[in-house]
């Protein structure tokens, strides 16, 4: 699918199995900062929506203004972290790596990359809008 022309109606009915969509204050910004630090390709990118491709994986950024007729709008806190309680875990990538590329960007990184006595080497990255982003990879 070439996510850079399809239509909306079109680009909905190929979504299945479970699907990741993150209200974002800026749209751009978020972009960018997925970029940068895990080298994800952003597509579409507007100041309301964005395709996000991650390898074989696809999720969707919306900006907080997209939401103005959906009930979730209200339940958003006005300060960070508003992603609190979600992590969103990044198997197979080098958190070293990537701690390094986020403190390049300003982000804040919550653990550096640690070796975890279940197998994994994990650091905990939270973006601007206050998203856990986990990336890791086996020891």
């Amino acid at each position: 699918m070439d996510y850079e022309t399809v239509t909306a109606e079109d680009f909905g009915k190929s979504l299945r199995g479970i699907g990741l969509n993150l209200l974002v204050r800026d749209v751009r910004a978020t972009c960018a900062f997925l970029a940068d630090v895990f080298d994800f390709n952003a597509h579409r990118v507007s100041d309301d929506f964005a395709i996000i491709t991650a390898g074989k994986e696809v999720f969707q950024l919306h900006s907080d203004g997209t939401y103005a007729d959906n009930p979730l709008l209200g339940l958003l806190p006005e300060n960070p972290p508003r992603g609190a309680g979600l992590e969103i875990r990044l198997y197979d990538s080098d958190p070293d790596a990537a701690v390094s590329r986020a403190e390049a960007c300003g982000a804040m990184i919550l653990q550096a990359p640690t070796d975890k006595p279940h197998g994994l080497r994990e650091a905990n990255i939270l973006c601007g809008d206050g998203y856990a982003w986990v990336p890791s990879r086996p020891l």
